[in-house]
């Protein structure tokens, strides 16, 4: 009797641990529909207007073609391998440049955020840089590297590290005194109170400057690309250059949708993966909600 007991409650056991197993698989696959449904509608809808558009002859087809066939010469693309080579090379460029401009832009505003005198011989220069157009630097450019990779990674470093120098120092900027002074009863002074204590505050605010500079980086390398034929093989810029000359409207929209699929996927996968732990890890979630 004590053992169909206990059988019972084994078999009790197991069907619970089931249950829970079933309902936390259901709340992750409706948690993932909540996040997912709301983009495929807004694509659906984006797709369906450029149809209509295509349907009201408010073009010629063969300067806006329909969704249907921008999509399927993608997929060709895809499958010849043509538009990931352009893509390799542009994000490759892309990266560089993005990692001079951490660096450069990252040692600027760590100066500027700690002396005076550099903020105000500076700090207005920074944001000037910053608003300036990145391709008015291409002509001095191309005198100083002349029509080569560093001619392109002069472009974006200027496009991006003012970005990040700005990021750093609105971050340093806006942490509470509050913490300096507690960092200094606990004993953080110099280097220490900014390793532990203004960093770690600043932080929020330096990511969206990271992530607006890689905004500028990849702008400027497609705008640098639309005027310097190098790379092989093409890389995106030129490729909507030439599809541009040639009339081949249906490369030029699958290369821009390429390029804003990237763009996409890189805020999904980096910067809104950062932004969500960094959120989680400072409290700014509500874990209930």
């Amino acid at each position: 009797m004590a053992k169909n007991t206990n059988d019972l409650e084994s078999d009790l056991a197991g069907l619970d641990a089931l249950q829970s197993a079933v309902q936390t698989g259901a709340g992750s696959l409706r948690r993932a529909w909540s996040k997912t449904w709301p983009p495929l509608v807004a694509i659906a809808a984006a797709l369906l207007a450029w149809q209509l558009v295509v349907w009201s002859g408010w073009r010629p087809e063969y300067a806006l073609p329909g969704p249907k066939a921008v999509f399927g010469r993608l997929f060709e693309d895809l499958a010849s391998c043509e538009i990931l080579g352009a893509a390799r090379v542009t994000l490759r460029r892309a990266m560089t440049g993005y990692g001079l401009s951490l660096l450069i832009g990252g040692a600027l505003g760590l100066a500027v955020s700690q002396s005076k005198f550099l903020r105000r011989a500076i700090g207005s220069m920074i944001t000037g840089l910053q608003t300036m157009p990145s391709i008015a630097w291409f002509p001095l450019a191309v005198l100083l590297f002349s029509l080569s990779e560093g001619a392109l990674l002069f472009v974006v470093v200027l496009g991006a590290a003012p970005s990040v120098a700005n990021g750093l120092i609105t971050g340093v900027d806006h942490v509470p005194p509050v913490l300096l002074r507690a960092g200094k009863v606990l004993g953080a002074r110099g280097l220490s109170s900014y390793r532990h204590v203004v960093l770690p505050a600043a932080l929020p605010s330096f990511i969206g400057g990271l992530k607006q500079a890689w905004a500028f980086s990849w702008r400027s390398l497609m705008a640098a690309e639309l005027l310097a034929n190098i790379g092989v093989p093409r890389p995106i810029g030129v490729r909507l250059q030439f599809a541009r000359v040639t009339g081949d409207a249906e490369a030029l929209l699958s290369t821009m949708i390429v390029i804003l699929l990237i763009g996409i996927l890189v805020d999904l996968l980096i910067f809104g993966a950062l932004t969500s732990r960094i959120r989680k890890r400072y409290g700014l979630v509500d874990a209930a909600a």
